[in-house]
């Protein structure tokens, strides 16, 4: 039986699965690590034995290392702020889904939408991925409207 100070010292790490994957994957590889995920697999082989990886959402990464389940993670910052994580902010990546762009939150309506500004929100439903974002957002410009959880594809939903 190994005793604590026997065990290999390790970090958990975090990486998010998904849409961002691929991209985190080629970002860890040109930090000259090297990351086998097999088919379904939630728990990647990388060629350091002090790191131990998981594939989770980005959206419960804060979460978890808030948590103490991970001790680090790759995640956006919106979701950060969305989950009101108290966690350390240690570097910036910039990077997105595909290839090395950064992604930007927007608010899109179609152009036959009467919908101008953020003010002519008041009183509307709004459906998101990012509910506590939208409602600072909407609070921040002095608008109530009814804003409710999507998961994802979001902008298919409207009406």
């Amino acid at each position: 039986m190994c005793t604590e100070a026997e065990k290999k010292p390790h970090i958990v790490l975090g990486l998010p699965k998904g849409s961002l994957q691929e991209t985190t994957l080629y970002l860890l590889k040109k930090a000259g690590y090297s990351v086998t995920v097999g088919n379904r697999a939630y728990i990647p082989i990388i060629d350091d034995p002090e790191i131990e990886a998981r594939l989770i959402r980005a959206q419960e990464i804060s979460r978890y290392v808030e948590n103490g389940l991970l001790d680090a993670g790759i995640t956006g910052y919106d979701w950060i702020v969305e989950n009101q994580s108290d966690v350390v902010e240690v570097a910036e990546l910039v990077y997105a889904r595909q290839g090395l762009r950064p992604v930007r939150w927007v608010l899109a309506v179609p152009e036959s939408s009467p919908i101008r500004s953020v003010r002519d929100l008041q009183g509307k439903r709004i459906a998101t991925e990012a509910v506590g974002l939208t409602r600072q957002y909407l609070q921040k410009h002095g608008v109530e409207a009814e804003v409710e959880f999507s998961w994802g594809a979001t902008e298919v939903k409207a009406p």
